[in-house]
């Protein structure tokens, strides 16, 4: 038996969830989804990333929702494109047998496409809010009549857009029921709780600290900032295969970042708020299908990434808040699966860690940094490999060639590897002559 029956959803979506092997309802969802088919209340709903709180608002939506009316009767607010594409995917999983359409709109991308299909008749949008508001000044979207609100990583949203949801607001009808769903309860959040909800709110909290120290493994490395780049790629070395997401506070770090780990050959692409919606969605769909294995991102480009193999999550620099950990960390360990996280400290940054552990209730254990011989056999392995991932150069004479090939050979494939070695070697440490079997320093006389 399909417990979400028990939950009271429709039949037509309980065997959609059987179809997709979902029976067994997550925590939240087993709290969530009766209080808002049953209750009229407004609803606050605070969970962890990866606790299944989207499935939690989707499905009794669905139930509620007047199938026969082509007005738009939901809006779902959500501060990212790529949360936007997520929820409108899980949208569509649950209406397959149903005649309810929804659409999507969202930044980087034309306008006019989004409008036609609205005005096509759809009973849910799901927006960001500036794309939104953009629908509203080009009335190809009436908010007065909307019925139900759903607000998703609300915290992030009132953190960067609150402005706009402000504006957004104030259009909507005060008899609307609003339902809000957190990872964190920010002072953000809690002043739209208080002030623009309604007196009548049920909440949901899901157990965030058992959960988090459950599946995911807290680690950090305190480094020299020379060594915090050495200190990573050792650690995507003993990854490789896996996918990760790296985190960096700013658009500029991402990018300095990337291109370092794809001069090394990493696998690795990078996603920040700059990046156009094309160039955003081919790095993702190369994520999910696993061509990248490395993402490297800002906070807010993240949010919204839904990836169930994500094994690690490295925090380049450290978060501002202890809200960004639980998001930051919360990319790992989807659907039931174990996940890693390890932040890359500075020794000043000790005492904020610290904090991060106390208020969070998570117990961070210290991650064996290298030792100096395992990074530098590390890096001569990157140079390898960029050697070996090097397009031949199609320019060079063949006379050119033939000369360059003369002076190696009568070397023996292994001769010219350990020559290659020994002379990389050299160069990375020129004050240390090299014995090519034992690797000692030259004793002085």
């Amino acid at each position: 038996m399909n417990k979400f029956e028990q939950l009271g959803i429709s039949n037509q979506i309980v065997e959609i969830l059987t179809e997709q092997n979902i029976t067994v309802p997550t925590e939240i969802q087993s709290k969530t989804i009766p209080s808002l088919l049953n209750e009229t209340n407004d609803f606050v709903g605070i969970g962890k990333t990866g606790t299944g709180k989207t499935i939690s608002f989707v499905l009794p939506l669905l139930d509620l929702l007047d199938s026969s009316s082509k007005n738009t009767q939901a809006i779902i607010l959500v501060p990212t494109r790529e949360l936007c594409q997520q929820i409108q995917s899980v949208i569509e999983v649950y209406t397959s047998k149903s005649p309810i359409i929804s659409a999507m709109s969202y930044g980087g991308v034309p306008i006019k496409p989004q409008i036609k299909e609205i005005s096509q008749g759809v009973q849910i949008i799901v927006a960001t809010p500036g794309r939104l508001l953009d629908l509203v000044e080009k009335n190809a979207v009436d908010l007065s009549k909307i019925e139900c609100l759903i607000l998703d990583e609300a915290d992030e949203m009132l953190t960067s857009l609150k402005t706009d949801f402000l504006e957004i607001d104030k259009l909507l009808p005060k008899n609307k029921r609003t339902w809000l769903f957190t990872a964190t309860m920010s002072s953000e959040v809690k002043n739209i709780v208080h002030n623009y909800m309604s007196n009548k709110i049920t909440e949901v909290k899901v157990d965030m600290e058992f959960t988090g120290n459950t599946d995911i493994e807290h680690r950090y490395v305190v480094v020299d900032p020379i060594q915090k780049l050495d200190v990573l790629t050792h650690f995507l070395n003993e990854r490789e295969g896996e996918k990760g997401i790296i985190f960096c506070r700013t658009k500029a770090a991402v990018n300095k970042l990337a291109k370092n780990l794809a001069i090394s050959k990493f696998s690795s692409g990078a996603l920040h708020g700059s990046l156009s919606q094309p160039i955003r969605d081919r790095i993702m769909d190369q994520f999910r299908e696993g061509n990248i294995s490395i993402l490297v991102a800002t906070d807010l480009a993240a949010r919204g990434i839904d990836v169930k193999d994500i094994t690690y999550v490295v925090n380049y620099h450290l978060p501002d808040t202890e809200d960004t950990y639980v998001h930051r960390s919360g990319r790992t360990a989807r659907a039931g699966a174990k996940g890693f996280s390890l932040t890359i400290l500075q020794q000043e940054e000790l005492k904020e860690m610290a904090m991060f552990q106390l208020e969070l209730g998570i117990n961070f254990e210290e991650f064996k940094k290298p030792s100096k011989e395992s990074v530098e056999e590390n890096n001569t392995f990157l140079w390898a490999k960029r050697i070996f991932k090097t397009k031949p150069n199609q320019e060079l004479s063949l006379e050119f060639k033939t000369k360059i090939k003369s002076v190696f050979q009568h070397l023996s494939k292994d001769e010219l590897i350990d020559k290659l070695l020994s002379n990389q070697l050299l160069q990375s440490k020129p004050e240390i002559i090299l014995n090519p079997i034992v690797g000692k320093k030259k004793k002085k006389k």
